[in-house]
């Protein structure tokens, strides 16, 4: 379900039976003449609407506005960079909401700069927002030393379990290493067309690839939606088995 379409009730049972909430991040980027500014945003909330057909879920609305930088291209091609300090503390606001409402089952998904499951300053200021709202809670509600009571005896055994602490937040790839080498991982060259002609094909224009002069979209030529729609099928696999690892 889409957590701003619930209804109070809805959520609470969410909540009561512990459902995985996804967080879309994204960014407003240049991706070359013929792709809309939010590839990275639309790739994740394409593939979650997918999850969101056949497992119990909530998508929260997305965090559209996530560290471009102006490595591809500047402002005067549409990108809009902000402050990596300054969202990490908008990310860590939103998952204290989350928490403030008790979920304790949250994973961010990005598509933006994860090539290798590398920390870019996107992920970086994620995964600090959570581990800092994480430790903070922890001590608020368990009181200091809480990981060396007794009542974390388990702590090693359970680490990959939801009864970490610590994974009351993962922020994990929109595509698995695997998935990259397989079907290829680029900025707005075979890959990203395709996943956006499967996903949204009224926003690509092919045409306007001819004479761009870009080296990163030379590739795009080359794009097809059933490339897309074969890549958006092991997302989705990949997904659900990082969620639901029993699936």
């Amino acid at each position: 379900m889409r957590l701003h379409e619930m209804l109070p009730q809805e959520c609470q049972r969410a909540r009561t039976e512990n459902w995985p909430l996804f967080l879309p991040v994204g960014t407003i980027e240049y991706h070359g003449e013929h792709l809309p500014l939010g590839v990275d945003g639309i790739a994740v909330i394409k593939a979650l609407d997918r999850i969101e057909e056949k497992h119990k879920c909530i998508v929260a609305p997305a965090l559209w506005y996530g560290v471009s930088s102006y490595a591809v291209a500047g402002p005067e091609k549409g990108t809009i960079d902000v402050n990596a300090d300054h969202f990490e503390k908008h990310v860590y606001d939103v998952l204290g909401g989350f928490f403030e409402n008790g979920f304790r089952n949250i994973f961010i998904v990005i598509h933006h700069q994860f090539e290798e499951g590398s920390y870019m300053p996107t992920t970086l200021a994620c995964k600090k927002a959570a581990m800092m709202l994480t430790m903070e809670t922890l001590e608020r509600e368990r009181g200091r030393a809480w990981w060396g009571d007794s009542r974390m005896a388990n702590y090693y055994e359970d680490m990959d379990t939801s009864s970490n602490p610590f994974n009351w937040v993962r922020v994990i790839p929109l595509m698995s290493p695997d998935i990259q080498h397989q079907m290829g991982y680029d900025h707005a060259g075979k890959l990203e067309t395709s996943l956006m002609l499967a996903a949204l094909p009224e926003c690509v224009v092919m045409d306007r690839l001819a004479g761009d002069g870009l080296w990163f979209t030379k590739e795009a030529n080359e794009a097809s939606a059933a490339h897309g729609e074969e890549t958006f099928e092991m997302i989705v696999d990949y997904l659900i088995r990082a969620v639901w690892p029993q699936k």
